[in-house]
């Protein structure tokens, strides 16, 4: 149901063809269609994340019932509720997790995959939270033991997933060490919360980690000859939480240390998971996540807001890797 009379047509943007940046262009496309159990949101902000980049590489295959266009997390306002909708209505503020469909003015999305604003974040930046923190805790700390005082280890800390995971395992009581690349992103990330910033071009993390202990959790999205640095930097019985291989996923490693240390190696991709996992980990980042912004304990970090036009221009920034926190577009 709707109150007021909606377009019939909006502005997104499309993948014109596998490729780079420039293959990023506006278009017009009808409303997209509601399902029973969908919310259609009109688009304050998107947010811009590496599975985009991907999936306009050719390299990230959509899922059954996906919509082509890019772009996995919005925020913005209720404008039409389907008919088994009851947790939601016209005129309520939301950000959530989508199937695809991002990049656009509207976009339908499931009812139980929405979180209100948490307190005291702009609308706009919300769009930057739906990806990073259903991807880092359903990962790193749905239905698992946190032990507060061990250390966690996040690669790559100045970026989207890694701001965030070093804003929760601080929040968490975990001593956070990041893994960055120049001294304007050590002092981002340790204002983040984290104990230790390490520029790996300069220091060697698994000398740092192992001096202290090793890692009780280790996430990494780089890949390549860190995988094998990562079973050696891990204490006994460690988590390490594979997102992603920026570096390469065919690699040469030792095994023993996962049996020597009884190390779990981990990973998974969100955008195929099921509707009700989503929704698990959605009202579980209502309960136990959501209040830690009120509390002041985590924030929004945005780093570059852009024209949805423009989306070209945030999905070069997004590939230079010189981003501190999230990357939005704006329709």
């Amino acid at each position: 149901m709707t109150d007021t009379p909606l377009p019939t047509e909006m502005n997104v943007v499309e993948i014109s063809e596998f490729g780079g940046p420039e293959v990023l262009v506006p278009a017009k496309r009808d409303l997209p269609d509601l399902k029973a159990d969908e919310v259609l949101v009109k688009v304050t902000a998107a947010g811009v994340n590496m599975p985009d980049v991907l999936q306009r590489n050719g390299l990230y295959p959509l899922p059954p019932g996906a919509s082509d266009l890019p772009g996995l997390e919005i925020s913005g306002e209720v404008v039409a509720t389907g008919s088994n909708v009851t947790q939601w209505k016209i005129g309520d503020r939301v950000c959530g997790l989508t199937k695809g469909g991002g990049y656009a003015e509207f976009v339908a999305i499931a009812a139980d995959h929405c979180l209100p604003i948490p307190a005291g974040v702009d609308e706009a930046d919300a769009a930057g939270l739906p990806e990073t923190f259903f991807t880092v805790w359903s990962n790193c700390f749905f239905q698992q033991t946190i032990e507060p005082g061990g250390l966690f280890l996040v690669h790559g800390g100045a970026g989207g997933i890694g701001s965030t995971a070093v804003q929760l395992g601080a929040a968490l009581g975990l001593r956070v060490f990041a893994t960055v690349s120049n001294a304007e992103n050590a002092a981002f990330v340790k204002d983040l919360g984290a104990e230790r910033a390490i520029n790996y071009r300069k220091e060697d993390f698994v000398e740092i980690v192992t001096e202290q202990g090793g890692a009780a959790m280790i996430l990494d999205f780089i890949g390549g000859d860190y995988v094998g640095k990562n079973l050696v930097a891990a204490a006994p019985d460690a988590r390490l939480v594979q997102l992603a291989f920026l570096q390469g996923s065919k690699v040469e490693v030792n095994l023993l240390p996962i049996m020597l240390k009884r190390i779990t190696l981990t990973g998974s991709t969100l955008r195929p998971r099921p509707g009700d996992f989503k929704a698990a980990i959605a009202a579980d980042l209502r309960q136990h996540v959501w209040p830690l912004f009120a509390e002041e304990k985590l924030k929004a970090v945005t780093h570059e807001r852009f024209a949805l036009a423009d989306a070209a221009k945030a999905h070069a920034m997004m590939e230079a890797s010189g981003h501190r926190g999230k990357i939005l577009l704006l329709p």
